[in-house]
């Protein structure tokens, strides 16, 4: 993983990210497990909490970036064989729905589409159970990173809408959503898709289509309502 402009390249860089976290960042994080290759998952990195955006005063250091494993994948599993794994920044939806939505094992930890990754530690500090569902929150830490490629940055709004319905398609079979509301919010995704996306973006929608059948399930519904 010694390709690409080093994260220490960037100009004022000093948490170790090859890119700028803010909010939520919607990434793809590969982890090895215990069949020596490594399992690809979507996750949200929350960017540190640094209150005046000057991090914190009192130690003179940036805190940590985080995010939230759910149930007990193998994100999960692999972070606490492993340490850690490589948070990786894509952009191309294709490859979001892959990791999001599927099992999708590689032999070797960064996508062909990544344009930026960063090596990470991952450290466990809390847990909990929401509806039914355990989670576990990581602090990640950054201990190498590269940008391999920079563009223009551009919105599309089909874009959002496939990352939107890998979450609402996820929830469709987890007891504590409603699945006439998820069914609704997929049917305005895929209308946003066909409307504003490119060709990525509606062949990521079609993945999604086959993978969950929600078209089917939706069609289903609305004829056991007459």
């Amino acid at each position: 993983m010694d390709a690409g402009r080093r994260a220490g390249d960037r100009d004022g860089d000093d948490d170790g990210w090859p890119v700028e976290l803010r909010g939520v960042t919607e990434t793809v994080v590969a982890t090895l497990g215990p069949n020596d290759r490594w399992n690809f998952a979507a996750l949200g990195v929350h960017a540190p909490e640094t209150g005046d955006g000057d991090g914190d005063s009192s130690s003179g250091s940036t805190p940590p970036a985080t995010a939230t494993t759910w149930g007990n994948t193998r994100t999960r599993r692999n972070f606490h064989r492993q340490g850690g794994g490589v948070i990786q920044f894509v952009s191309d939806p294709r490859a979001f729905v892959e990791a999001a939505m599927t099992i999708y094992e590689r032999d070797s930890p960064v996508l062909d589409s990544a344009d930026a990754w960063a090596e990470v530690e991952a450290t466990p500090v809390s847990s909990g159970e929401d509806g039914g569902t355990e989670w576990e929150t990581w602090e990640l830490r950054p201990v190498d990173a590269a940008v391999e490629r920079t563009r223009p940055f551009t919105i599309n709004r089909g874009f959002g809408a496939v990352i939107d319905a890998t979450v609402a398609a996820s929830r469709l079979d987890v007891p504590s959503f409603d699945t006439d509301d998820l069914l609704d919010r997929l049917d305005y995704f895929a209308e946003t898709v066909e409307k504003c996306g490119g060709e990525r973006e509606r062949e990521a929608f079609a993945r999604i289509d086959e993978l969950t059948g929600w078209r089917e399930r939706a069609a289903a519904r609305r004829n056991e309502s007459f």
